[in-house]
C-alpha cells in the first residue's frame, strides 16, 4: 500500500466578540484613538514593557505601529479595509506568517455595541507555526489566541466603560 500524505488539520479563523456599554461611534473612537492606552502590550505586542505607544493611522493603508521608549518601531499591520465607525480589517504581521484581523462594530441598542473580531489566514502556517508558543502559551492550537482575544476584549471594554461613568 503507498504511503499517504499528510494531512492538515482544518485551521479555522479565529471569532470572538464582546458588548460594551457605549454607542457604536464612541466605542470604534475609543478603540482607534485610544489603542496606546487601553491594549494590553503585556504580553500582546513584539515588545512588551518597552513599549511606550500604540498608534493606528486611522485611513486605509494606514499602520499600527507599536513605538518603544528608545524610539524603535515595530508594524503590526497595514489598514486593508476602511469603514468607520463600523470596523476595519488589517494585515496581521505579529504572527510567524501574516494572518488578517478584523473588527466589526454593530450597534445593538441605544448606548450598546457588540464589537466582534475574526482572525483568519492560519491555514497559510505550518502545523509546527500553529502550535507554537504565541503571547500566550500553547500557540493557536491550544486556543491562545482565543483566550488572547477575550483579555483584549476585555482592556477594551473596562476602558471605554470607565471613560463613561
Amino acid at each position: 500500500m503507498p504511503a499517504r500524505e499528510p494531512t492538515t488539520l482544518a485551521a479555522p479563523p479565529v471569532r470572538q466578540a464582546t458588548t460594551v456599554r457605549a454607542d457604536v461611534a464612541t466605542t470604534f473612537d475609543v478603540f482607534v484613538r485610544e489603542i496606546g492606552v487601553w491594549w494590553p502590550v503585556e504580553p500582546f505586542s513584539a515588545g512588551g514593557d518597552r513599549v511606550r505607544d500604540v498608534t493606528l493611522e486611522r485611513r486605509l493603508g494606514g499602520t499600527v505601529v507599536e513605538t518603544w521608549h528608545d524610539g524603535t518601531t515595530r508594524v503590526w499591520g497595514e489598514l486593508v479595509a476602511w469603514d468607520p465607525p463600523h470596523g476595519f480589517t488589517m494585515s496581521w504581521l505579529l504572527t510567524p506568517e501574516p494572518t488578517e484581523v478584523e473588527l466589526r462594530f454593530r450597534s445593538l441598542a441605544a448606548g450598546l455595541t457588540r464589537v466582534s473580531v475574526e482572525h483568519r489566514g492560519w491555514e497559510r502556517m505550518t502545523e509546527a507555526q500553529l502550535g507554537g508558543a504565541c503571547a500566550l502559551p500553547e500557540g493557536y492550537r491550544g486556543g491562545s489566541y482565543v483566550r488572547g482575544w477575550a483579555v483584549i476584549f476585555g482592556r477594551l471594554v473596562d476602558h471605554v466603560e470607565s471613560g463613561l461613568s
